[in-house]
């Protein structure tokens, strides 16, 4: 699979560890290692720098001087794309959705939109429920008009060409694993918009891995989930000339740690958040990884991964800790001694 062939502008500080979670091993009972996609680089790091190294190319070769994209108001891929466009001396604009209704100062002041504001990004903010996509479209050509050339990214980076960041991280682990002669059993990872599943899965159905890549839901039902990864995966495969080579099998989602919705923090992912934090000190961040991390915690306790070697994605987001701090209860930290 030759990816060169594709438009790429490199960002992300790659390859990302690959680390045994000893402690958390430990806890489960099931072997655990992190494929720490937390540590791309570019402002905080996560998931999304993969996706933007495929994205941003595009975006120069079309001549943009803007780049526009939506999300939640503590969306990780508004932080990363804002931090994306000021170091490629892009604009930035980035359409903030209300998914939770909270009123808190930093849940919307704080955290990754306080970092959208120091990479230079403008933001506007619409109530949930609204058509992202159309008010970008919108917002888009109010912009032309004024002589910008803009260059739309969906949400979560999540389209066939974003996807590739992500086919590009199937091959950097399955190289990682097959140098080290580290056999693995399972992939699993928080999925959301669908960009970094898609391009999982169609990587390595495209190698006949035989890895097993399950995506733990943060925000649609199953079904919705799975047909999102499955439509973008197969598009995905088109553009790398392998139509056909992922099946509909091949795509899974369990979607039983969303909770109340997207970006309201759940009690299982607050005790994940803790888990991480205190016995391998990484952090996740309550609305994306730490439900991904939820899921993986509680199908260990039940045996899923029984006698298997499971590698978890960890796909960024600690920023938005600082829009969250009204639900972590610290005050038995502070003590006199």
């Amino acid at each position: 699979m030759h990816l060169s062939r594709f438009p790429r502008v490199h960002l992300a500080h790659l390859p990302t560890p690959l680390e045994h979670m000893k402690r958390l091993s430990k806890e489960l009972g099931t072997e655990i290692w992190i494929k720490r996609d937390d540590c791309t680089g570019l402002s905080t790091g996560g998931n999304k720098t993969r996706k933007l190294e495929f994205l941003m190319a595009e975006a120069i070769e079309q001549g943009a001087d803007m780049v526009m994209t939506q999300g939640a108001t503590q969306t990780n891929h508004g932080r990363q794309t804002a931090a994306a466009a000021a170091k490629l001396g892009l604009a930035c604009h980035i359409l903030l959705e209300d998914r939770t209704g909270y009123d808190d100062a930093n849940y919307n002041t704080n955290g990754n939109v306080l970092l959208d504001h120091l990479h230079g990004a403008t933001t506007e903010k619409f109530p949930g429920g609204h058509d992202m996509p159309g008010e970008m479209e919108k917002a888009a050509e109010k912009k032309r008009a004024e002589g910008h050339k803009v260059y739309i990214i969906p949400g979560g980076g999540s389209n066939p060409t974003g996807a590739l960041g992500y086919v590009n991280c199937a091959f950097e682990l399955l190289s990682q694993v097959n140098t080290s002669g580290m056999k693995i059993d399972r992939l699993v990872h928080g999925t959301g918009s669908s960009g970094t599943q898609a391009g999982l899965v169609t990587g390595m159905c495209a190698m006949n891995a035989q890895i097993p890549v399950l995506g733990i839901g943060t925000r649609a039902p199953q079904p919705k989930q799975e047909q999102m990864v499955y439509d973008l995966a197969c598009r995905t495969a088109e553009k790398l000339g392998c139509a056909g080579v992922v099946k509909r099998e091949d795509v899974m989602a369990n979607t039983d740690y969303v909770g109340e919705g997207y970006g309201i923090p759940t009690d299982s992912g607050i005790e994940a958040i803790q888990m991480f934090a205190e016995l391998e000190g990484i952090l996740l961040d309550p609305c994306y990884s730490a439900k991904g991390a939820a899921g993986l915690i509680d199908l260990a306790r039940k045996g899923t991964f029984k006698d298997e070697r499971v590698v978890f994605l960890h796909t960024g987001g600690a920023a938005a800790l600082g829009g969250y701090d009204f639900v972590f209860d610290t005050a038995n930290r502070w003590v006199n001694l």
